[in-house]
């Protein structure tokens, strides 16, 4: 008897908490992120909260109602999400 052993390789992107979600806007799909790192328009995310995830892309930020293209670490950024979504939501940046 031959016995065959099959490996599976999925390719998976690493994730980098960056943030959480402190407060979430319904009506205009809007939520305030707590920073622990840093994020730009334009990045890849993944917003997780228990078993629910969504992937978005970070089209808009403001910080204090000014619009920016980046925010650091300490920061608290108000960012338009696709999906709706939890206070308590962990932000990840795709790398």
């Amino acid at each position: 008897m031959v016995e065959y052993i099959i490996i599976l390789s999925q390719y998976v992107m690493s994730e980098k908490e960056v943030g959480k979600i402190t407060h979430w806007y319904d009506k205009i799909g809007v939520a305030v992120v707590k920073l622990t790192g840093s994020l730009k328009v334009g990045d890849q995310i993944k917003v997780r909260r228990g078993d629910e995830e969504f992937d978005a892309t970070v089209e808009s930020m403001q910080i204090d109602h000014e619009e920016v293209k980046s925010a650091k670490k300490g920061d608290e950024a108000a960012i338009k999400l696709p999906q709706k979504t939890k206070e308590g939501a962990a932000i990840y940046l795709a790398e």
